[in-house]
C-alpha cells in the first residue's frame, strides 16, 4: 500500500504542476503531459447525486448545490492522507499561501472561482479548479468532478451546451488511462443513464467503468434496483455499489454525516430487497470490522465506543468504493509510469530546440539590447560574406556578370552600323569642313573613335546595375536566413534600408568610376597604334596614295577598318577593366562597410529606441512563454518521478 500510496502521490504532484502551468489536456499546439496520468473522473447527469458521492469519499460538505449546471468547471480534487491528529483543512492552487478549515467557505470559493472564469453566467470552462484537502482520514487519490450531463439548454445558455458538456466530459473519459466512475440514480431506467451511455461508448469493454447507484431509497415503492446491483439488467467487470446519501432535504436540515450513515445503514439492514446484500452495500460492513478493532485497543464507555465507531464508518464507508479498484489503479499508473518518462524526456527535447530556435528573452538594459543588436547585425554580416566568398550560393551570380552578360552586351554593341561606309565618309567629310584632309583624315579619325568608345557607357552602367541587384537580394536572402533575426522584424527592416542605402552609395560610386575608364579611352588614344598603320600600308605595297583615292571607296573603308581594330582593342581592355573597378567600388566595399553607417545611428540611439528595434512578433513572445512553462512543466514533472523509488 506504501508504494501505491507513493506512486498515486507522484501523480497528484504531476497533476498540480499541470495545472500551474497551464496544461490541463484538450485541443493544444504544445505536448501535453495530462492525458498522459492516470486519473478518475466522475461522471453523471445533472441530480444523479455526484456531489453526495464525491462528499461520502471526502466527509465533508463543500460542493456547490443548486438547480440546473451546478459544476460548471472540472474540479480536480486531490486527497493527502496526513497523520492522525492533525486538523483538517483545503487549499486552492490558485490561493497556494491560504488555508480552509471552515468547509462552508471552501464551498462558496468554489463557486466565486467558477464566477470570475464564466461570469454569473450559465456558461462553462475547460479550465480547472485545483482543490487539495488534507486529512488523516482519506487516502492519497484524485478525483476529477466534471460538469453534469444535461440534455436541454435552459435560459442563458447557448444551444451548444449540451454538446459542449458532453465533448468537454468525453475529452476526459476517452483517454485510456482514466478511470470512469459513472453515477447513476437508482429511480431512474438504466437504459437510460447518460453516464452509463457515455461510458459505454468511450469504454466498451468495461474495464476502466466502475457503477455506482445513487437513491436507492428514492425509488418506488414494489421496485427495486437488484438487477442492476447483481449486474443482471447491466453487466460490468466489476460490481455495482450501492450507496445510500442524504436527500435533499436532509442537507437543507444540515442532517450531518453520522445521522445519515446511520439512516443509510438501517436502511440496507432492514431492506426486504437488498438485506442479502446488506454486507457489501453502503459502511455496514465496514462498521463490522472497524467495532473490533476498536473495542480491543481502546476502553471506552458504550456510548462512546458507539460514538467512535460512528464517526471511524461513516469516514470509511465510501473507502469500499475505492478499495475495490485500488489494485487497478495501482497497475494502471505503473504501466503508464515508462510510456509517462519517455514522453517527458522527448517533450523537453523538442521544447529546448524550439526555444532555442526562438531565441531567449531580451534584456531591458539599454547596453544589453545595444550589444544584442550589434550580435544580432555581425551574424547578419557573416551570411552575406559567406554568400560573396561561396560558403553559401549566390556570390558566384556576380562573376556571371562580367563572363556572360559583360561580354554578351559588348559584342552586341552597334559598332558595324557605326563603321559602315556611308556613315564613315558622311563623319570624315564633316570633319574635314571646307578644307579636305591632305594626309590623313585626323579629325575623322577622332571623331569616328570619340563617338564610337562612347557605346561603351551603356554596357559599364549594366554591369554596375547588375552586380547592384544582385547584392541586394544577397542582403535580402542573408536576413531571411539569419535565424537570429527572425523574432525581430522592425530591425530587420532596418537592416535591410540601411544595407540597400548602403549598395546605393556604392552603385554610384562604381558607376563614376566606370564612366570614367570610358572616358580615359576617349581623353588620349593609344598613339603606338596609329604610328604602325603607314607601315602596314607600306607593306600592302601602295605607299603612295593619289588625292582622288582620299575620297574613295577603298580610302574609306582602310579608315573604318582600322578605326575598328582600334575599338576591338579599347574593348578587350574595358572588359578586364570594368570588372575590375565594379569589384573595387561595390563587391569589396559591400564585405568591408556595408554596415559601417548602420553602426553609426545605432549607437546613437537611446533606450526606448533599442528597444523599438528589438520589439518581436507578440504571437512569437507568446509561443516563447508557452513553450518556457511548458518546459519547466516537463523538468519539474522528471524531478518528480526520478525522487520515487519504484521498488516494492
Amino acid at each position: 500500500m506504501t508504494t501505491m500510496e507513493s506512486l498515486i502521490g507522484l501523480v497528484n504532484r504531476i497533476q498540480r504542476a499541470c495545472t500551474v502551468l497551464g496544461d490541463y489536456g484538450g485541443d493544444s499546439a504544445l505536448p501535453t503531459l495530462w492525458e498522459a496520468l492516470p486519473s478518475v473522473a466522475v461522471v453523471g447527469g445533472q441530480s444523479s447525486g455526484k456531489s453526495s458521492v464525491l462528499e461520502s469519499i471526502v466527509g465533508r460538505d463543500f460542493l456547490p448545490r443548486g438547480s440546473g449546471i451546478v459544476t460548471r468547471r472540472p474540479l480536480v480534487l486531490q486527497l493527502h492522507k496526513t497523520e492522525e491528529g492533525l486538523q483538517e483543512y483545503a487549499e486552492f492552487l490558485h490561493l497556494p499561501k491560504r488555508r480552509f478549515t471552515d468547509f462552508s467557505i471552501v464551498r462558496k470559493e468554489i463557486q466565486d472561482e467558477t464566477d470570475r472564469m464564466t461570469g454569473r453566467t450559465k456558461q462553462i470552462s475547460p479550465v480547472p479548479i485545483h482543490l487539495s484537502i488534507y486529512s488523516a482520514n482519506v487516502v492519497n487519490l484524485t478525483l476529477i468532478d466534471l460538469p453534469g450531463l444535461t440534455k436541454v439548454a435552459v435560459e442563458g445558455q447557448p444551444e451548444s451546451i449540451v454538446q459542449d458538456i458532453e465533448n468537454m466530459v468525453r475529452s476526459y473519459i476517452e483517454k485510456p488511462n482514466c478511470i470512469i466512475l459513472a453515477i447513476s440514480p437508482a429511480n431512474q431506467d438504466i437504459a437510460t443513464s447518460d453516464a452509463m451511455k457515455l461510458s459505454r461508448e468511450v469504454d466498451p469493454t468495461g474495464e476502466r467503468t466502475f457503477g455506482v447507484l445513487t437513491k436507492l431509497d428514492l425509488m418506488d415503492k414494489g421496485t427495486n434496483a437488484l438487477d442492476v446491483l447483481e449486474g443482471r439488467s447491466y453487466r460490468l467487470l466489476h460490481p455495482w455499489v450501492g450507496i445510500v446519501n442524504r436527500s435533499q432535504a436532509d442537507i437543507n436540515k444540515n442532517v450531518d454525516m453520522i445521522a445519515a450513515r446511520r439512516r443509510e445503514r438501517e436502511f440496507f439492514a432492514t431492506s426486504p430487497d437488498y438485506g442479502h446484500l446488506s454486507s457489501k452495500m453502503g459502511s455496514e460492513y465496514l462498521a463490522k470490522l472497524l467495532s473490533k478493532v476498536c473495542v480491543r485497543l481502546f476502553h471506552f464507555k458504550c456510548e462512546d465506543l458507539l460514538f467512535f465507531c460512528l464517526l471511524i464508518f461513516y469516514r470509511m464507508a465510501a473507502y469500499f468504493l475505492l478499495l475495490i479498484w485500488f489494485q487497478h489503479l495501482e497497475a494502471v499508473i505503473r504501466a503508464r509510469i515508462p510510456s509517462i518518462t519517455s514522453l517527458i524526456n522527448k517533450s523537453i527535447d523538442e521544447l529546448e530546440g524550439e526555444l532555442d530556435h526562438l531565441g531567449r528573452p531580451i534584456a531591458i538594459d539599454a547596453g544589453a539590447q545595444l550589444y544584442t543588436i550589434l550580435e544580432l547585425c555581425r551574424a547578419f554580416d557573416r551570411i552575406f560574406k559567406e554568400h560573396l566568398e561561396g560558403g553559401r550560393p549566390g556570390g558566384d551570380r556576380i562573376y556571371g556578370v562580367f563572363d556572360n552578360q559583360l561580354p554578351s552586351a559588348l559584342r552586341k554593341l552597334p559598332f558595324d552600323r557605326h563603321l559602315s561606309l556611308q556613315n564613315v565618309r558622311k563623319v570624315i567629310s564633316e570633319a574635314d569642313g571646307y578644307q579636305p584632309h591632305l594626309i590623313a583624315p585626323e579629325q575623322g579619325y577622332r571623331r569616328l573613335i570619340d563617338s564610337s568608345l562612347n557605346y561603351f557607357r551603356g554596357p559599364a552602367e549594366a554591369s554596375v546595375d547588375a552586380v547592384h541587384f544582385v547584392l541586394k537580394e544577397l542582403v535580402r536572402r542573408s536576413i531571411g536566413e539569419t535565424k537570429e533575426l527572425r523574432r525581430f522584424p522592425t530591425l530587420q527592416a532596418e537592416l535591410a534600408a540601411a544595407s540597400n542605402e548602403a549598395l546605393e552609395r556604392f552603385r554610384e560610386e562604381s558607376k563614376k568610376t566606370t564612366l570614367r575608364l570610358v572616358e580615359m579611352e576617349s581623353s588620349y588614344l593609344t598613339v603606338d597604334f596609329f604610328r604602325k598603320l603607314p607601315q602596314e600600308v607600306e607593306k600592302g605595297g601602295n605607299p603612295s596614295a593619289s588625292a582622288a583615292d582620299r575620297y574613295g571607296e577603298g580610302h574609306f573603308r582602310r579608315i573604318g577598318s582600322n578605326v575598328s581594330q582600334y575599338v576591338a582593342m579599347v574593348s578587350e581592355t574595358l572588359k578586364n577593366s570594368i570588372p575590375k573597378a565594379v569589384v573595387h567600388c561595390q563587391v569589396r566595399e559591400a564585405k568591408r562597410s556595408l554596415l559601417d553607417h548602420f553602426y553609426t545611428q545605432v549607437g546613437k540611439k537611446e533606450g526606448k529606441q533599442l528597444s523599438q528595434l528589438l520589439d518581436e512578433d507578440p504571437a512569437l513572445m507568446e509561443r516563447r512563454q508557452q513553450c518556457a512553462k511548458r518546459l519547466e512543466l516537463y523538468k519539474s514533472a522528471r524531478d518528480e518521478i526520478d525522487s520515487v523509488s519504484w521498488s516494492r
